[in-house]
């Protein structure tokens, strides 16, 4: 049996792989970051020139190793880390703190978000108002659904039990390892633990255990072997 305990930060992350892991560490429950991406992203600007970091617009933050396409579009505030590759027709909106070695490829969209070291989002993504943990993959076309159709609260359901966040815009939060299919959709409020991977074409709502596949609703197994 699944509970709020499941998907606490230190349960998801392993904050080590993360220019954000004192920020998130304030925290218990990783949605309770998300209105402060900004803010933390800003207070980090004035040291980044240290690190190897170039301001290539006000707030906008690349790190000399980094590649970005000519192509690609990058709104303030924004960090892109070491060994990055922003791929053609990236949009990245603002709010976006991108860690090392990741990949944001061709037509994705990130808004306000964290991605982890080794976060790869390849191909024609959307990633909006959620955290990504390290080494999670989105397949082509897997996308966060960030809003509700009927634009009420988002909640985070754990089987019966249903938690209020208060927040209108709520994503996923993607644990580190999770290997997401192509085409699926995770619905506003999906948090998945470590190590799991979710078939293609999945529609994905309210908590999937770590070390699990996710088949469809009501059909997740235990994986076998765990990292």
């Amino acid at each position: 049996m699944t509970s709020l305990q499941d998907a606490k930060i230190s349960d998801l992350y392993d904050l080590t792989h993360t220019r954000a892991g004192d920020f998130l560490s304030r925290y218990a429950y990783p949605w309770e970051a998300l209105g402060g991406i900004k803010e933390y992203i800003l207070s980090c600007g004035s040291l980044l020139a240290e690190e190897g970091f170039t301001e290539i617009s006000p707030q906008v933050y690349v790190h000399k190793t980094a590649k970005i396409a000519p192509t690609a579009y990058l709104v303030a505030p924004c960090i892109i880390g070491a060994g990055t590759e922003v791929r053609h027709c990236a949009f990245i909106r603002g709010s976006a703190l991108v860690g090392e070695n990741c990949v944001v490829g061709n037509s994705v969209e990130l808004k306000n978000v964290i991605l982890f070291d080794n976060v790869q989002v390849p191909h024609f993504n959307y990633v909006g108002d959620s955290i990504l943990g390290y080494r999670a993959h989105l397949g082509a076309g897997a996308v966060t659904s960030n809003v509700k159709s009927d634009k009420s609260l988002v909640e985070v359901r754990f089987e019966s039990e249903r938690i209020k966040t208060g927040l209108k815009k709520f994503g996923a939060m993607v644990g580190d390892f999770v290997e997401v299919g192509c085409n699926s959709v995770l619905n506003p409020g999906t948090v998945i633990g470590r190590n799991t991977n979710i078939y293609p074409l999945s529609s994905v709502r309210g908590f999937v255990p770590a070390n699990s596949i996710y088949k469809r609703a009501n059909d997740i197994v235990v994986k076998t072997e765990n990292k």
